[in-house]
């Protein structure tokens, strides 16, 4: 299985608040990313807290589990949770760090299944037959709006109020993420990125550049998202 990584600070902000980790076992893979929020570093820790306590809860509790949809499901809300606790409390301690917040995709495979934890607007997305199927829904403001059939798919992209939240993580004592459970297929690809890419890149040109060459995809989708930025 190949795994290719990048963060990119982008051409705007002064500081990179995406967090990412990787964690392969012999029977389970965990692919984790976070993409933080709020004041001028408090999203940089947030993304950073979310990332380190997800992976800590479930190496720890993984092995132990019956390796039931339901329980590994569970296993993934409960990990979101904990993370959740963790960036709240530490917000609550510190005023300057009042507010922040992150998104989180929580991505486990295991026996070709794919288990997903999802809070915010980072994306995961499964590409089969040359076909690009987003598996998160975002939980954002004009996302709402599509659903609602106020505005069109394509007006969502280019709408003003895109980047605003309506679920983070950390952000209040409770939360809850959406769970997801698809099946994996030998041939398919996985793409987990924040709004950094989605909000610059339409998702049909997104699985274009992919497409051309699956290698150099991470810099190829990187570098469009940047020029982007000025166009």
């Amino acid at each position: 299985m190949k795994v290719f990584t990048k963060t990119d600070i982008g051409m705007t902000r002064t500081m990179n608040q995406d967090s990412y980790s990787i964690y392969e076992e012999e029977d389970y893979k965990l692919y984790i990313l976070a993409d933080g929020m709020g004041g001028y570093k408090g999203g940089e820790i947030a993304s950073k807290v979310a990332v380190i306590a997800v992976e800590k809860f479930i190496k720890e509790k993984f092995k132990i589990i019956p390796k039931e949809k339901d329980m590994i499901l569970k296993l993934i809300n409960d990990a979101i949770e904990f993370a959740n606790s963790a960036i709240y409390q530490e917000s609550e301690q510190d005023e300057e760090l009042h507010d922040m917040g992150t998104t989180i995709e929580v991505c486990l495979i295991y026996k070709n299944k794919i288990y997903i934890g999802h809070v915010g607007d980072s994306r995961i997305y499964r590409i089969r037959n040359n076909m690009m199927r987003r598996l998160t829904t975002d939980h954002s403001y004009v996302e709402k709006l599509v659903k609602d059939g106020e505005i069109t798919r394509e007006e969502a992209f280019h709408h003003p109020k895109k980047n605003l939240l309506i679920k983070a993580l950390g952000t209040s004592g409770e939360i809850k993420p959406d769970l997801i459970n698809k099946a994996l297929a030998k041939d398919d690809l996985l793409v987990i990125c924040s709004d950094g890419l989605t909000n610059m890149i339409e998702e049909k040109r997104i699985l274009e550049i992919i497409k051309s060459d699956e290698d150099e995809a991470v810099d190829n989708l990187i570098a469009e998202a940047n020029a982007a930025r000025w166009t």
